[in-house]
């Protein structure tokens, strides 16, 4: 698969670059598109068990084929361990999209994601604040942020104050913390709230995957609230073209503090059910459906407005749900058949 993760405008500026959660799916692509642009890598990510181990290291074989790219196996709410790392000293900029993931998962194990989301966060803050050649920090927000808001698109400008999940309320206190950081110690700082990203490579426990997974072996699938959601499902390639801008181009800061966020998602938002019928189509199977009320944690829309993100960074999704579920169904059966 091609990774369109840059427009013929973006100029590499950096030298090396840390990406934490090298491993994981979006810090996977991100790495491996700055390799492909001639940009050395430093990856960092802990391998957690959240999802299967062998799926991460499935992409860290992948990356270590390319001379440019350097792994270090730690957590990074570990600070003392972070500084110590060989080479992560003299990187030019820091993408940061180690996270604990999931929103029900955040219900079951809460300390995780204040472990991982919250110390790490801070832990990277701190790394990036007194590096010696303060690098520009990209790090990874959510459209869950966004909590109970009704307004459809969510604007970056829209109110954050009524997070529906442990995992969203993390996020956003990461945002705050970065926008401290920005203030008190002029760091420039770009935030990126996701919007469901899919695609090859992705993340076990996504509906996407598991839906696929169910439908393959004849499995009903959980619809949750009777079908009545929508999301902005956003292919990982897009998603990819919008962090590497970020952190090559130069940033654009709103007055005196050099902190912007930015939502990055398709802009197209996709009922569930139509989503169903977009997989059943790739698998060329009819799915069972077992309709579920709302889980806690969930919210009933996403729609991204990404009108500031391509004012000033270029970013254009040019993925529809309809090209990117086929690719990753025909990448689910080579991945699954090669280890069968």
């Amino acid at each position: 698969m091609n990774t369109k993760y840059s427009s013929p405008d973006v100029s590499p500026k950096s030298e090396t670059v840390l990406v934490t959660g090298a491993a994981g799916f979006i810090g996977y692509f991100v790495s491996l598109a700055l390799l492909e642009r001639g940009i050395n890598v430093i990856g960092v990510d802990n391998l957690n068990d959240y999802y299967p181990v062998a799926l991460k290291q499935a992409r860290l074989e992948r990356l270590t084929t390319h001379d440019g790219f350097s792994f270090h196996c730690h957590d990074i709410s570990d600070h003392v361990g972070l500084l110590a790392l060989t080479g992560v000293r003299d990187v030019d900029v820091v993408i940061h999209l180690a996270a604990q993931a999931g929103v029900r998962y955040s219900l079951e194990n809460p300390f995780a994601y204040a472990a991982s989301n919250l110390i790490g966060h801070l832990s990277v803050l701190e790394f990036v604040r007194h590096a010696p050649k303060r690098p520009l920090l990209v790090y990874a927000s959510s459209s869950s942020v966004y909590g109970a808001n009704t307004k459809v698109p969510f604007s970056e400008s829209d109110p954050v104050n009524s997070p529906v999940s442990l995992y969203a309320a993390t996020k956003r206190a990461d945002e705050l913390m970065s926008e401290s950081y920005a203030r008190l110690y002029d760091m420039r700082q770009v935030g990126l709230r996701f919007f469901t990203v899919y695609g090859p490579w992705g993340r076990p426990d996504m509906a996407y995957w598991s839906f696929t997974e169910k439908i393959l072996a004849g499995e009903p699938i959980k619809v949750f609230n009777h079908g009545q959601l929508e999301r902005d499902f956003t292919y990982v390639d897009d998603v990819v073209s919008g962090v590497v801008a970020a952190a090559l181009q130069p940033m654009r800061p709103i007055g005196d503090v050099p902190h912007r966020i930015y939502n990055i998602g398709n802009n197209t938002p996709v009922q569930l059910l139509r989503f169903i019928e977009i997989l059943e189509q790739a698998i060329g199977k009819t799915a069972q459906m077992q309709f579920e009320p709302m889980q806690p944690g969930d919210v009933h829309s996403t729609y991204a407005d990404i009108s500031a993100i391509t004012a000033d960074y270029g970013f254009s999704p040019s993925t529809p749900l309809e090209i990117g579920i086929p690719i990753f169904v025909d990448w689910l059966r080579a991945y699954k058949g090669s280890r069968l």
